[in-house]
């Protein structure tokens, strides 16, 4: 009969207890729980942009505390009427006026304006964003723009000459 070290005699198959497997039939769904809700919380703001998971997220933030991004669709601001014309008293100055509508159910925040100058061939020729201070003239009153509220605005931009053939108006 051969006699072999104990580092050489054959493993013991390991014994588990049922205590330590019930603690993991446990540890493993909160602990996944718990990432998914870190997760969603770390990146509220962009999951708040869909429609299909704002309710979740607000719903979400109202049981931890945290704050959700106002809602913004800047698809629902329309152009209801605009004209350029040349400044009456400024040589080389362009007379931008607009007014536009929120046709969104809800208030959202003022949106930036984009207005981009294009010629014939639609190559840009020049393009500026303007915060609400800049086309309002001075700060808004409030914080939002209503549902079904218009807003007139006025700017003054140097004339591209006779180049720019095309305006573009686009919200932010």
């Amino acid at each position: 009969m051969a006699i072999h070290p104990d580092f050489a005699q054959p493993a013991k198959p390991a014994s588990r207890s049922r205590d330590g497997s019930r603690w993991l039939y446990l540890a493993v769904p909160t602990l996944t729980l718990s990432l998914l809700v870190q997760i969603a919380v770390a990146d509220r703001a962009r999951l708040a942009a869909d429609p299909l998971w704002r309710p979740r997220i607000v719903a979400l933030c109202a049981w931890f505390a945290c704050t959700v991004p106002a809602w913004r669709e800047t698809a629902a601001f329309q152009i209801t009427s605009r004209e350029i014309r040349p400044h009456p008293s400024v040589p080389g100055v362009l007379l931008v006026t607009a007014t536009f509508r929120n046709d969104a159910a809800f208030a959202q925040a003022w949106p930036q304006l984009q207005l981009s100058l294009a010629n014939m061939e639609g190559d840009s020729l020049g393009l500026r964003r303007f915060a609400p201070r800049e086309y309002l003239g001075n700060d808004p009153s409030t914080a939002r723009i209503g549902p079904g509220q218009s807003a007139t605005i006025t700017l003054e931009i140097l004339d591209p000459g006779k180049r720019a053939v095309a305006f573009g108006f686009e919200f932010r």
